[in-house]
């Protein structure tokens, strides 16, 4: 299944990714000396009784960690086999040649020929350095100027990864798609925000990760085949256990369960808020990999969280309790103006056309649009709903707004389908409906770059991507926005 889609800014990406390093020899000796330790370690406890206290940051964290990737690999069970190989092999001695030893040949002539063709011996599976698969393959590498790039958290079976996809051609009878490369994540990804900003960072490009468990991962998507994240916000300090007992220790101002939703400021690029089911909202400071405010106005699960385009201090929280939430950082001590709604919220958008309408989806099937200047008037404590909109047959997972067409919304569901919306005067109209492909959807976004492509994931775990241009009502109707490219 596809939980959550970020689309990546044209141009942020490396145009060629770094390769991460792999493992040294020494590093795969102390996975496998300490993984043994650990798992005699665990072993003796359980028959003993006794207290276990692994420290989550540390050496046992990162075993654990390596072992989920080579697991993913198909290499957890030959990890031995690796260490038995390297100490045969003695590779710190591996240049040393016996003198008198004649290898291979007793002449350059023998080995040499002027093509592969001619050699005998030659490997059919080895190729020319001019071979065209090869040279397609480096192609593809390459991340041009125009290629959007979309990422998006899929699992399967027991593995969890960031697949970053590469759409070239957007918005025109050309455009193709395909897997650039992927990075495995040690747990079931929830929700996913894109942010340029890291400590000691000028610019970059990272993906912010929330999950199952209570810390936020950072990923950097220019580095492949990277195994740690490059920043970890929150999460587990210790565990104990006492026979059946456990108890768990987490980091200083960590969330306590699941991260539901991410938010990155691009206005306050340091910026990043998120949502968790221990019913709080944080705000994140990550040029210091630290919290900086902790809010606590909500009694249930905390689903989404989104950030004013046009305030920047203005956020939105949606919770299981039947309400969403804004807080006004300029007003600190303010306690938030509060709307109710009929059923869990499940998104939040606010529409980038004006600063002061949102749309709240819920899991009864409906969208609600609220205006909050009726909620900051002293002249009225009227906070109905501008609309209401029956969208879906089941809960509505993920709106989202067309950045260049006014009034234009997505919005997807577990019934399958995705709609575009016209909401012109505050009544909502059908445009295109369609069913996705995905399964049941979990998530959309319309890309900012190519303003009416969507992108959508869902239950079926493979990325949809929708022209919706290619809909005659929609052409019909907002052509004339569409001035990011000239379609073929």
């Amino acid at each position: 299944m596809i939980s959550a889609i970020s689309w990546i800014p044209i141009g942020a990406s490396k145009a060629e990714p770094t390769i991460a390093e792999p493992p040294s020899k020494e590093e795969i000796q102390d996975i496998i000396t300490t993984a043994a330790a650990s798992t005699a370690d665990s072993e003796n406890e359980e028959e003993a009784g006794d207290e276990r206290m692994d420290d989550a940051g540390g050496a046992v964290d990162e075993v654990v960690r390596a072992l989920n990737v080579a697991d993913a690999l198909g290499k957890a069970d030959k990890l031995d086999d690796i260490a038995l190989g390297l100490k045969e092999l003695d590779m710190e001695r591996y240049d040393d040649e016996d003198e008198g030893v004649e290898v291979f040949s007793s002449g350059i002539g023998d080995l040499y020929y002027p093509s592969n063709d001619l050699d005998p011996y030659m490997d059919p599976y080895i190729k020319d350095k001019n071979d065209d698969d090869d040279s397609e393959e480096l192609e593809d590498m390459i991340i041009n100027p125009t290629d959007s790039v979309i990422v998006c958290a899929r699992t399967e079976d027991d593995l969890s990864l960031l697949e970053v996809h590469i759409l070239e051609d957007a918005g025109t009878s050309e455009m193709n798609m395909y897997v650039h490369h992927d990075i495995i994540i040690p747990a079931f990804p929830l929700s996913t925000a894109w942010l340029d900003c890291l400590q000691g960072r000028e610019k970059g490009n990272f993906l912010a990760v929330g999950s199952m468990e209570p810390s936020i991962e950072i990923w950097d998507l220019d580095v492949i085949d990277a195994v740690q994240p490059c920043m970890v916000l929150g999460g587990i300090s210790e565990k104990k256990k006492k026979g059946k007992k456990k108890s768990i220790k987490y980091k200083d101002d960590s969330h306590t369960d699941s991260v539901l939703g991410l938010a990155w400021n691009k206005k306050i690029r340091n910026v990043l808020a998120s949502a968790s089911a221990d019913k709080r909202v944080k705000i994140w400071d990550v040029a210091t990999g630290k919290c900086e405010s902790t809010m606590e106005h909500h009694s249930d699960k905390v689903q989404a969280v989104a950030w004013n385009h046009h305030e920047p201090k203005i956020l939105l929280s949606g919770s299981f309790d039947h309400t969403v939430i804004l807080r006004d950082g300029r007003m600190p001590s303010h306690p938030g103006y509060k709307w109710s709604v009929t059923a869990d919220v499940e998104s939040l958008a606010w529409d980038p056309h004006t600063n002061h309408d949102f749309v709240a989806s819920l899991e009864d099937g409906t969208v609600k649009c609220f205006d909050v200047r009726t909620a900051m008037s002293e002249s009225t404590s009227d906070l109905s709903s501008t609309f209401t909109l029956h969208a879906h047959d089941k809960a509505v997972t993920s709106v989202s707004y067309n950045v260049s067409a006014p009034n234009l919304l997505a919005t997807g569901s577990m019934d399958k389908t995705v709609k575009l919306w016209d909401l012109s005067n505050n009544q909502p109209s059908v445009v295109a409906s369609k069913n996705s492909n995905a399964g049941a959807v979990f998530s959309i976004s319309f890309s900012e770059d190519n303003p009416f492509v969507l992108a959508i994931g869902g239950s079926e775990g493979k990325l949809q991507v929708w022209d919706t241009l290619s809909e005659s009502a929609v052409s019909r109707r907002y052509e004339n926005y569409n001035k990011n490219r000239t379609r073929s």
